[in-house]
């Protein structure tokens, strides 16, 4: 099972990023929380909590899942694909990773362009999910 807990829901994603997804397993989008720039350390240990809190409960559902219905030996786990505020997610992926959930990023390839005007525009183009290293080690 992959969790998408980002500002671009997987409705959005192109076809290369879709297939991607498609080997963790079941994908599933949780939206990114809005976070309120002048939010102070506590803010940040609340919002973490909570949805610390909503993944294990989905990790939970996942788990009891594979017990009534053992999947295939070459199935996959449970990750969750987390890109977002940095304060947020260092803290969450913290937590998770002690939790023994594996988190990854999304990589991306820039393309800029500028116009007549100096105006730039940034085009992302999807290349990998990545595994964030272990805060651990």
């Amino acid at each position: 099972m992959l969790i998408n807990l980002s500002n671009h829901p997987s409705a959005q994603w192109d076809e290369t990023q879709q297939l991607a997804a498609a080997r963790y397993g079941q994908l599933t989008n949780l939206p990114f929380p809005h976070i309120d720039p002048e939010g102070g350390q506590q803010y940040i240990r609340n919002l973490v909590q909570e949805y610390l809190q909503k993944i294990e409960s989905l990790y939970e559902k996942f788990q009891l899942q594979a017990i009534k219905s053992p999947p295939a030996e070459d199935s996959v786990g449970f990750y969750v694909h987390i890109m977002g505020e940095l304060t947020f997610c260092f803290g969450l992926i913290a937590r998770l990773q002690r939790a023994g959930i594996t988190c990854l990023a999304s990589t991306t390839r820039r393309e800029t362009i500028v116009n007549g005007d100096g105006l730039k525009i940034s085009r992302f183009e999807f290349v990998r999910f990545r595994e964030y290293i272990s805060i651990s080690n």
